[in-house]
């Protein structure tokens, strides 16, 4: 029988056990060990079943269960002392309000909106496909442990991504458990009468698109995500937040709408109902929120402001960070130029005051090797933000090379993409055993970053006894996920005797963990399959690896080398040395990276946008044995792990692979395998674990998403908020003047030229600390000589005049002759020696640009 309606029957919980309710609702738990056990000591069993959920938990609780639980007076102390804990938590002042960055100037940035398409809290939140979505949810739990006022913007996905299993031949299978919001940490957000909110979209041909507003609390960061499965919706738009990244065209673009647009929409609704301040910094996670900024600009044309377009997308841009993630194109969305058409230029579904050309010049790849045909959600991602950054030193600088054609005319170094290195949330990623280590040893008292500065204090022999009981709970965890995994692709348990010996909790363990994308390489180690058969059999010095990941469902030749790799697992010459789990998700990555030893990470460089998995691991006590990429090219300092040598700049992939596994295997036998099991007559790898105490010393404290989100907040939160109240005083006086300035300066940049540069005082042979006076004489049209910025490029001069190693010097206004002619000139003090050679550029210059480059125009001789 099936039934034909469902209820969902909440529990109401004594007076005494009430407190339960709000602990369970605030996602804290999920890197609070306190509040876990409190929950887990209900019922241990069905704590584990459950995935470890606390609403599941509370769900299942019974009268007499509850009975129980009230006249248990030491369980009701627990719950008022965790109640307790909390509320400190979410009141007492942290370092945003400590620093004083909650208020400067005069001003208070009380609101900040951080838009993701994924959101990784926490395995019973299954809301994320992979890095990205990890990287969000760390980022929220970090800001709410800073006190940093973000509030978080997605969707919710009924189906998730995916859940992963393999057929018997290996390859990969997909199914999508439905999840019901009511049995997850969440509650819908609902007017004063009670009735949820709904979100509407115009859609094309008079439909509609709605969605309901879901709110999980992070902590101390309220995270609102969208639901279109709303029954005024029609069949197909119930489906539009389905699954995360399913299907394609006209879906997948009316899911970022929901997420952009929408997101906007249930911002004010929420400020609207808990009286929330409305955010004065908008926060885009890679592309897919873009539409976030044009609801606004529609805000600021059809409201009280009254702009036109161009003042409000000067007003826009000034509160946008833009955060890209990846530096593969493959990796931006990209719609047909017609879809964009047909959603934003019907009469039903027109964005007010966003002129259909406007809109699809944002996103237009109207530059060199751009498609006309493709509206680029990144590129408007840029335009709409006047802070851009990679997630990594060397993701900013391929960032600037990558997107350069958006700023024509400038050196790369000078495209204003910056950078923030992502970070990890320590809370959510270390396994507590190291905690409750270093609190045995270091004070029961020690803060989260001191643990990493005195990791030298723990003593060497009790961190290598309980980095050997990690890798017995990896162990343990994967014969458990290997065995089912095995069931499902046909075998039967009377065949699986032998999961129960694999791995060994004295041998070198390195985890592999990535999503199945082509250009991280996921088999590159069977390059030799017989030299890695090789390592994993050394009868003195052997070597087990645990790898994971899924594939896009859509993504066959990613699915291809997940099927390789479980081929080769299956080979029974090294059958239970080398597993691959199926369904990576949070709650196994919490096992894995603190049972490895090595973390393997061997991406064609430079494809890595950060790489946060090797982060983590080292936050647990391993060591990075990984290509130069991200992150790692940023922090490898030569003693905090290996740097697999590249083969850059050979264009033969398979020469290159070949090459670069090779090095792979070079390091693995001569280096990593030797110091691991080079041991001292205690049996301990003396200098492995001075390797592992100088990683976890210097690089614990610069990989904590702590710091990341302390970076954002002064390199970009706090410079926007102060842009987008410069250009909104004064009845957004400054975002006139700007939209102004820059329409005059589009109409007379083809009439600005340089037409001559006198230098003055060059001896015949100059030296260090000679002056040089410059004058430059420029056309600047109806241009005012305050308006633009002229200066003295000078630097290092190649056989082809190419300047590097750039120093500009200002040039300032000295006279006017009419016509639009005007002199500038100033004094240039020679500090170098060398083939230098210089020349004059004249560039836009208004107060309320963030960077030289921002129009995109520049002229040189």
């Amino acid at each position: 029988m099936k039934a034909i309606r469902r209820l969902h029957v909440r529990t109401v919980l004594p007076a005494s056990l009430a407190p339960l309710h709000d602990l369970a609702l605030n996602l804290r738990w999920s890197w609070h060990p306190p509040t876990r056990d409190l929950f887990a000591s209900i019922d241990p069993d069905l704590w584990a079943s459950t995935g470890q959920d606390p609403v599941a938990i509370l769900s299942s609780l019974r009268s007499d269960d509850m009975d129980r639980l009230a006249a248990d007076e030491q369980f009701v102390r627990r719950v008022r002392e965790a109640s307790e804990d909390l509320e400190r938590y979410l009141t007492k002042p942290r370092w945003y309000h400590e620093q004083g960055a909650g208020e400067r100037d005069g001003r208070t940035l009380d609101a900040i909106a951080y838009f993701s398409p994924e959101f990784g809290i926490t395995a019973v939140l299954p809301q994320y496909s992979g890095g990205l979505g990890i990287l969000a949810g760390d980022h929220l739990k970090a800001a709410s442990d800073q006190g940093i006022p973000i509030v978080g913007v997605g969707l919710f996905y009924k189906s998730g991504y995916f859940a992963q299993r393999f057929n018997a031949d290996g390859w990969q299978q997909e199914s999508y458990p439905v999840l019901d919001p009511d049995d997850l940490p969440l509650s819908l957000l609902r007017e004063e009468d009670g009735s949820p909110v709904v979100i509407r979209l115009g859609m094309p041909r008079g439909a509609h698109l709605d969605a309901h507003v879901w709110r999980a609390q992070v902590g101390r960061v309220p995270l609102l995500l969208l639901d279109s499965d709303v029954e005024s919706n029609d069949p197909t738009r119930r489906e539009v937040t389905n699954r995360l990244y399913g299907g394609g065209g006209d879906q997948r673009l009316e899911q970022e709408m929901l997420l952009g647009i929408g997101g906007v929409r249930a911002l004010r609704a929420y400020s609207r109902i808990t009286g929330a301040p409305v955010p004065s910094v908008y926060h885009t996670n890679e592309g897919h929120a873009g539409f976030q900024g044009v609801e606004r600009i529609s805000e600021l044309v059809t409201g009280e402001a009254g702009l036109s377009f161009d003042e409000a997308l000067r007003a826009v841009r000034a509160g946008t960070v833009f955060t890209t993630h990846t530096p593969v194109p493959a990796g931006i969305d990209r719609f047909d130029v017609g879809a964009i058409a047909t959603h934003f230029g019907d009469p039903g579904c027109t964005i007010p005051g966003v002129p259909l050309e406007r809109l699809l010049k944002l996103g237009a790849e109207d530059y060199e090797g751009g498609d006309a045909s493709r509206f680029n959600m990144a590129v408007m991602g840029m335009r709409l933000g006047q802070r851009v950054n990679g997630v990594s030193e060397l993701h900013g600088a391929v960032s600037r090379d990558m997107f350069k054609g958006l700023w024509p005319g400038f050196d790369v170094d000078e495209v204003p993409i910056g950078s923030v290195t992502n970070g990890v949330h320590a809370g959510t990623w270390v396994d507590r055993r190291l905690y409750d280590l270093a609190k045995d040893h270091l004070g029961p008292e020690v803060a989260s970053r001191s643990v990493f500065t005195r990791i030298h204090e723990v003593p060497i022999d009790a961190f290598w006894s309980a980095k050997r009981q990690l890798r017995e709970q990896l162990i343990a965890d994967t014969r458990s996920r290997l065995k089912k995994s095995m069931v499902a692709r046909g075998q039967t348990e009377a065949e699986l005797g032998w999961v129960d010996s694999v791995l060994d909790p004295d041998t070198l363990t390195i985890g592999f963990a990535r999503r199945g994308a082509t250009y991280k390489r996921l088999t590159l180690m069977l390059r030799d399959p017989e030299r890695l058969k090789k390592l994993l059999n050394d009868p003195e010095r052997p070597v087990q690896l645990v790898i994971a990941g899924k594939s896009h469902p859509a993504d066959d030749t990613g699915k291809a080398l997940i099927q390789e790799m479980v081929r080769f697992t299956d080979d029974p010459e090294v059958r239970g040395k080398i597993i691959y789990l199926p369904n990576y998700d949070i709650a196994m990555a919490q096992q894995l990276y603190p049972g490895c030893d090595v973390w393997l990470n061997n991406p064609l460089r430079p494809f890595e946008a950060c790489g946060t998995s090797g982060m983590k691991a080292a936050l647990n006590g391993a060591l990075n044995l990984s290509i130069l990429d991200g992150w790692w090219d940023e922090w490898y300092d030569g003693q905090n792990g290996w740097a697999i040598p590249t083969a850059d700049g050979v264009e033969d992939a398979d020469r290159r692979d070949d090459l670069e596994a090779a090095a792979l295997y070079e390091l693995l036998e001569k280096t990593v395998v030797p110091t691991y099991y080079d041991r001292d007559e205690h049996g301990i790898p003396r200098r492995w674990l001075d390797m592992v105490s100088h990683t976890l010393s210097t690089l614990g404290p610069k990989v904590l998403a702590d710091r990341m989100v302390r970076d954002y907040t002064e390199q970009y939160y706090w410079p926007a908020a102060h842009a987008a109240w410069a250009v909104a005083a004064d009845g957004h006086a400054g975002a006139r003047s700007l939209a102004q300035y820059v329409t005059q300066v589009h109409h007379n940049w083809p009439h600005v030229r340089v037409d001559h540069v006198d230098v003055e005082g060059v001896a015949d042979a100059p030296q260090i600390g000679d002056e040089i006076e410059v004058h430059a004489f420029v056309a600047l049209g109806e241009l005012d000589p305050a308006s633009v910025k002229v200066q003295m490029a000078y630097g290092r001069a190649s056989a082809s005049d190419t300047l590097t190693d750039v120093e500009l010097v200002e040039l300032a206004p000295q006279q006017s002759y009419g016509e639009g002619r005007h002199r500038f000139g100033g004094r240039v003090r020679l500090e170098r020696t060398g083939a230098l050679g210089w020349t004059v550029r004249v560039l836009p210059a208004h107060p309320h640009m963030s960077a030289d480059a921002e129009l995109g125009l520049v002229t040189l001789p």
